[in-house]
């Protein structure tokens, strides 16, 4: 099964709250197609972005409960929020981002990457 992303909720100290759907091959999205990104230095399936680092790359948050679709789970992060993954690597949005379609995030300081399939 392949995934999008749907937006619910909303933004939630600085970080985007909503459930997997159904997607699209290629670079994967959110519904409005904000870009999502993985982050090089995440380890473990766990989230090593906080404080500044989670300003500029809000987590893509989600809540126990939530249906999940193929590929996806949900991490704990280390404020006990939780953070969606995809195929075991957090997911976040670049604020920079203002767009559909944007993808200012990708290659930044050789770290982050956009999330393809």
């Amino acid at each position: 099964m392949k995934t999008i992303l749907t937006l619910g909720a909303g933004l939630v100290a600085a970080a985007f709250v909503f459930a997997p759907a159904a997607h699209a091959a290629g670079t994967l999205k959110a519904k409005n197609d904000m870009t999502l990104y993985v982050f090089d230095k995440d380890k473990g399936g766990s989230s090593s972005c906080y404080e500044d680092c989670a300003k500029s790359w809000p987590p893509y948050l989600g809540k126990n409960g939530e249906t999940v679709a193929k590929g996806w789970s949900l991490v704990k992060r280390k404020d006990d929020q939780m953070q969606w993954a995809y195929l075991g690597k957090p997911v976040y949005f670049y604020k920079d981002d203002k767009k559909a379609g944007d993808k200012g995030g990708d290659g930044k300081g050789g770290v982050w990457h956009v999330v393809t399939q």
